[in-house]
């Protein structure tokens, strides 16, 4: 099954460094303190980051800083990379530990996340820079003309906080809550507008939940002041 992935990557992956770079650390744990993916992860989140970054200065030459900043915040973000992770079907290859695979960890955006930027790192190293680049703009550039991802990537918060003082609304809050286990702890928002709840959203910290929250809810508070006016 592992062939399958490695064929829809693009890269040939030894079977010790994909059994790392899929090994997540509620599995680890489960099984004495085996080496987790984490490490790749760091690793490949900084390979990401330089690769994104170099595409878009070329690409944009006209765009300043904070537009360029934009851009690569919504191709890097959880959301985006849990999107590509589903589309090459990544979940179903992750070693999870038990309670994790009953709790849906294989689909978590932020599960599926963490284990793309683990795929990179070991593309990375196997392979080095090239190919690394290479699966990174076979999937993760693309996402530059996904209309829903991009969405993500703006101060969704700021936005409805924004709205809501146009049209005098108050509250505006985030109701968390969480669950899951420390190591992995899964994080649900709730945005309420003058008591009105508007959007969820669901990560691996409070501030992506919230954020995710923000913009679930912005078209439908937009709505609402629209039709009150």
């Amino acid at each position: 099954m592992t062939e399958d992935l490695t064929k829809h990557l693009g890269v040939h992956l030894g079977s010790e460094m994909l059994r790392l770079a899929l090994t997540h650390r509620s599995y680890a744990f489960e099984k004495g303190g085996l080496p987790t993916n984490e490490r790749l992860e760091f690793l490949g989140d900084a390979v990401l980051q330089i690769i994104v970054t170099d595409h878009l200065y070329r690409a944009f030459p006209d765009e300043d800083e904070s537009q360029l900043a934009k851009k690569r915040s919504s191709i890097v973000s959880t959301v985006a990379l849990a999107r590509v992770g589903r589309s090459i079907g990544v979940g179903q290859h992750i070693l999870l530990g038990e309670g994790e695979t009953r709790t849906g960890g294989a689909d978590k955006d932020s599960i599926l996340a963490d284990t793309m930027e683990a795929l990179i790192g070991a593309t990375y190293l196997e392979e080095g820079h090239q190919a690394a680049r290479g699966l990174v703009h076979r999937y993760v550039i693309p996402l530059l003309d996904d209309d829903y991802v991009m969405g993500i990537g703006h101060d969704w918060k700021t936005l409805v906080q924004m709205e809501a003082d146009s049209a005098s609304l108050a509250p505006v809050e985030y109701r968390l809550s969480s669950r899951g286990p420390d190591h992995a702890r899964e994080f649900t928002a709730e945005l309420y507008v003058a008591e009105k709840k508007y959007g969820v959203g669901q990560a691996g910290s409070k501030k992506e939940a919230e954020r995710l929250a923000a913009w679930d809810g912005y078209d439908a508070l937009q709505k609402d002041i629209a039709q009150n006016a």
